[in-house]
């Protein structure tokens, strides 16, 4: 069955950090591209970052960059968002999902989503 399953959300207070987890079940994480997106409440899904093993490539949003850090462990099949500096407007459920090489705008499989709340 294939699955990506995200974790590592929770509460963390202005300027913490927090790293989610992006696992893979039933097919192998390193013959696609792999994005973050979130989605705050009342407001559009948006792309957060991407890594593609093809080329090595990786791209942030200009609101994540300098503070987030994407990266795969493939023995372990997973992909990482580091996030440090966290700031309120970060507040969202954040997604993994997995697509064709290089990243793009098509995404064949998606996670459930892990909250990620930035409050003191």
């Amino acid at each position: 069955q294939v699955q990506l399953v995200e974790s590592g959300g929770g509460l963390v207070q202005p300027g913490g950090s927090l790293r989610l987890s992006c696992a893979a079940s039933g097919f192998t994480l390193d013959y696609y591209a792999i994005g973050w997106f979130r989605q705050a409440p009342g407001k559009e899904r948006e792309g957060v970052s991407c890594t593609s093993s093809s080329d090595g490539s990786t791209s942030y949003a200009d609101s994540v960059k300098g503070r987030f850090t994407i990266s795969r462990d493939s023995n372990k099949n997973t992909v990482y968002l580091e996030m440090n500096s966290l700031k309120p407007e970060d507040t969202a459920v954040y997604y993994c999902a997995a697509g064709p090489h290089p990243c793009g705008s098509r995404w064949y499989h998606w996670g459930q989503g892990t909250q990620v709340t930035v409050s003191s």
